[in-house]
C-alpha cells in the first residue's frame, strides 16, 4: 500500500497537511449521521436511503451486473466519478424480491475457508478471522435474528500491527456493540453498529500507536461480511473485495457479484475528500505514498483526509447463491473477479481431489479451491501478500 522510499513520509504529512482538527470534529460527525430518521420505511422506496443495495434476487439482474473488473480499473484510471447506477425498479421486480424474502424463512449455513500466502514480500502483513457463527456473543433479540455470522480480511501496510490489532479487535468492538433487547428497525441498527464499530476501532489503535517511540505508522484495509440470518452487510474500507457468486437461471451461468466498492484516491470524491482536508493525490496516491483513501491506523494520513468511514452495502441472500469469496488486492492484481469464481467452482467440481479420513468431501473441495486459488496467484507474479477466503452458503 505504501510505495518504496517513505522515510522522509512524516515530514511530507507534516509540511503538507494543514491543521484543521476543529473543522475535523464538525466533519467526523457529519458522516456519521447519514441515517435516515426514524420515521422512514425500511422497505420499498425506503430501502435504498438505508445501503447501497445490491441487485435483488431476480436472475435476470444477476448477469448484467457480474462487474468488469477492467472498465472499473479504466474508469478509475482517469479519474472519473464512479457513478452508482440506480436499480429501476418494475412491479415485477419487486414481486420477485418480495417472493425471495417469504422463501428466506430457512436460514442459510455459512462456513469459512481460508489460505495465505506470503508473496514475495519480507512479511505476511494480512490477517483475517472466521466466525461462523457468534450468535451467543452477540446475544442478539432472539425474536428478530436467529443467526450471526462474521468473516473478514485485512490487508496491512506498513507493518503487521493495524492488520492484527483490528483481526483482534474489530468484531470484539462489534460484538459488545451489537443490538440489544427490542429495536425498532434491525437494518438501521445494525449499519450504525457497523460505523461506529470501525470508528472505534480505528481510534483505539490510532492512541495505541501514537503513544510509542517513534509512533507506529501502520495501516490496514478492511472488508468484512456480517451475516444477519440470511442478509448480508459488508463495510469495507481500502481496495480489498468481496465478491459473491450467485447462479443465474436464464443464462444457466454463475455470475460474479461485486459486494464491496473499493476507496483509491484516483475517484473523484475520494480526492474531494483529501483535497478539501489540506492533502494532496500524486501519482495516484494520498501524498504520493499512501495507495488507499480508507483505512484504519495511517495516523499521519488521518489529517489529509484518509478516513476510517466504511462503506456499507447489504445483500439479501438467495437459493441460487453459492459462495462469497474475499480476498486482498494482491490476489485481484492477477484475477478478475469472474476469473476467480470460476477458478473456485472447477474446483469444487474436481472430484480427484482427495479427502482425510472423517473430512467432507467438500470441505475437502473448498480448502483445496483456496489453497490452489492463492498459490496460482504467486504463480501469476502477484508480488503482494496474497489472502482467499471462501465463505460456502449452505442450503
Amino acid at each position: 500500500m505504501l510505495s518504496p522510499g517513505t522515510s522522509s513520509g512524516g515530514l511530507a504529512v507534516a509540511v503538507l497537511c494543514k491543521s484543521r482538527q476543529g473543522k475535523e470534529a464538525q466533519k467526523g460527525s457529519l458522516l456519521f449521521d447519514d441515517l435516515p430518521p426514524t420515521s422512514s420505511t425500511d422497505s420499498g422506496p425506503g430501502g435504498p436511503l438505508l445501503f447501497d443495495d445490491l441487485p435483488p434476487a431476480g436472475s435476470g439482474h444477476s448477469g448484467s451486473l457480474a462487474t468488469s473488473v477492467s472498465q472499473m480499473v479504466k474508469n478509475e484510471g482517469k479519474g472519473a466519478k464512479r457513478k452508482t447506477p440506480e436499480d429501476e425498479k418494475n412491479g415485477s421486480e419487486e414481486l420477485v424480491e418480495k417472493k425471495v424474502c417469504k422463501a428466506s424463512s430457512v436460514i442459510f449455513g455459512l462456513k469459512g475457508y481460508v489460505a495465505e500466502r506470503k508473496g514475495e514480500r519480507e512479511e505476511m502483513q494480512d490477517a483475517h478471522v472466521i466466525l461462523n457463527d457468534i450468535t451467543e456473543e452477540c446475544r442478539p433479540p432472539s425474536s428478530l435474528i436467529t443467526r450471526v455470522s462474521y468473516f473478514a480480511v485485512f490487508d496491512g501496510h506498513g507493518g503487521i500491527r493495524a492488520s492484527k490489532f483490528a483481526a483482534q479487535n474489530l468484531h470484539q468492538n462489534l460484538i459488545r456493540k451489537f443490538p440489544k433487547g427490542d429495536v425498532i428497525s434491525v437494518e438501521k441498527t445494525v449499519k450504525r453498529c457497523l460505523l461506529d464499530t470501525f470508528k472505534h476501532t480505528d481510534e483505539e489503535f490510532l492512541k495505541q500507536a501514537s503513544s510509542q517511540k517513534p509512533a507506529w505508522k501502520d495501516g490496514s484495509t478492511a472488508t468484512c461480511v456480517l451475516a444477519v440470518d440470511n442478509i448480508l452487510y459488508i463495510a469495507n474500507l481500502g481496495d480489498s473485495r468481496a465478491i459473491l457468486c450467485r447462479y443465474n437461471e436464464e443464462s444457466q451461468k454463475h455470475a460474479a457479484l461485486s459486494l464491496s466498492k473499493e476507496h483509491n484516491p484516483t475517484q473523484y470524491e475520494e480526492r474531494m475528500r483529501i483535497q478539501k482536508a489540506g492533502g494532496n493525490v500524486r501519482d495516484g496516491r494520498v501524498l504520493g505514498v499512501l495507495e488507499v483513501s480508507r483505512s484504519i491506523g495511517d495516523g499521519q494520513y488521518k489529517r489529509c483526509g484518509v478516513t476510517s468511514v466504511p462503506d456499507i452495502r447489504r445483500c439479501q441472500l438467495t437459493p441460487n447463491d453459492r459462495f462469497i469469496l474475499l480476498a486482498c488486492d494482491g490476489l485481484f492484481k492477477v484475477f478478475t473477479p469472474e476469473e476467480a469464481v470460476n477458478f473456485i467452482l472447477s474446483c469444487l467440481e474436481d472430484e480427484k481431489i482427495q479427502t482425510r479420513e472423517g473430512k467432507p468431501a467438500l470441505d475437502a473441495r473448498y480448502e483445496a479451491a483456496c489453497n490452489r486459488l492463492a498459490n496460482k496467484a504467486v504463480q501469476r507474479g502477484s508480488a503482494d501478500n496474497v489472502t482467499v477466503m471462501v465463505v460456502q452458503i449452505g442450503h
